[in-house]
């Protein structure tokens, strides 16, 4: 880790700034009544104007969509690193290899699916660690078990190895995508605590340590329900991402398929149960596993923007703005992708996570 002072105020005041001018639920469903080409218009009078603007002779429709709100994205996270000094540097930079995680999925969905590189590309957030010619690699592959060679020496390259032998029997990429999960989770944790039972109790690593946990809490949830969903013969513990204070892998496997109880079980720990009513009660209103998901990710944007408030010196607030920013972009590419297919608007809205 490094050493030197932090400067969380600093960054938390820039933070706060760029917060501030994220888009509305209400921009939201103006976008929705657009297509794609009155939505780059209206990101131009945006602060996605620069983006627009630079990629606007290259791309049209979606794909300049697309384009310019991962550049977007990439270029606040690096705000971030370049704003953040001392331990607070450590902390966002090693938080910020979950894009890592992102474009190895990405890549590995779209050799599973047969898309073409140039496709692919335009999904990925150059925000992370792994360099751009081991992504141009990974690129040029054609074949997962090609592309997980490539990752040889990487900390990702083992538990690829090991998940790929069941990917080959089940044909899922569950297995794969979890693994990178698993990987990046627990390494995360081990990096800031020193392992299990000496997680430190105050100061920004623990309210670091608290965000993560709640993070790997949730995605053990949308993993059991997956799993539960799917209909395939799949041992819920495989998939169980160890770290969190939710779950252990036996209660996973018996929440599996019983979705009251799995909301009820979120709902009783008191560190979720008293700070996520509102996010519950849409938990438990959800019909749909997609419902279930934007729930999901609304309970820990909610979570997170709970601990900034009553820790505004901590990181928090950085790991807030991270979850909403990546809200925005998705949001975005939702509705730009809606319009193009022919979806409703009703169907379009059911795709966004909306607080």
């Amino acid at each position: 880790m490094s050493a030197g002072a932090s400067n969380p105020e600093y960054v938390n005041a820039r933070v706060r700034s760029r917060r501030a001018s994220l888009f509305s639920d209400e921009d939201y469903r103006k976008l929705i009544r657009m297509g794609p080409s009155e939505i780059a218009r209206f990101m131009e009078e945006t602060e996605y104007e620069r983006e627009i603007n630079e990629l606007g002779a290259r791309f049209s429709g979606v794909d300049l969509i697309e384009y310019a709100l991962n550049r977007n994205l990439a270029k606040h996270f690096e705000d971030l690193i370049d704003w953040a000094d001392g331990r607070l540097y450590d902390l966002i930079a090693r938080y910020l290899r979950k894009f890592d995680v992102w474009n190895l999925k990405t890549i590995i969905r779209g050799i599973y699916t047969d898309t073409a590189p140039d496709d692919i590309r335009t999904d990925l957030i150059r925000a992370g660690e792994l360099e751009e010619r081991t992504i141009d690699r990974l690129l040029e592959t054609d074949d997962i078990e090609d592309a997980i060679e490539v990752l040889y020496g990487t900390i990702y390259y083992e538990p690829l190895t090991v998940a790929y032998e069941e990917f080959e029997e089940t044909g899922a990429l569950v297995p794969l995508e979890n693994a990178l999960d698993r990987e990046f989770y627990e390494n995360l944790l081990a990096d800031v605590s020193g392992g299990p039972g000496n997680e430190p109790q105050e100061g920004p690593e623990a309210k670091y340590i608290e965000f993560l946990q709640a993070e790997i809490d949730f995605r053990n949830a949308r993993n059991a329900l997956r799993l539960a969903r799917s209909g395939a013969d799949l041992d819920p513990a495989t998939y169980y991402i160890d770290g969190g204070v939710l779950f252990d892998e036996s209660e996973l496997s018996r929440l599996v398929g019983d979705y009251d109880a799995l909301v009820d079980h979120i709902a009783e720990n008191r560190r979720y149960g008293d700070r996520l009513s509102e996010a519950l009660g849409r938990l438990r209103d959800a019909d749909s596993l997609i419902q279930f998901e934007h729930a999901l990710d609304a309970a820990l944007l909610e979570y997170a923007d709970t601990l900034s408030s009553i820790y505004p010196a901590s990181v928090s607030a950085v790991l807030s703005y991270i979850l909403a920013k990546e809200r925005e972009v998705e949001n975005i590419r939702a509705i730009a992708r809606g319009r193009e297919v022919g979806l409703d608007e009703n169907e379009i809205e059911e795709e966004l996570v909306i607080l």
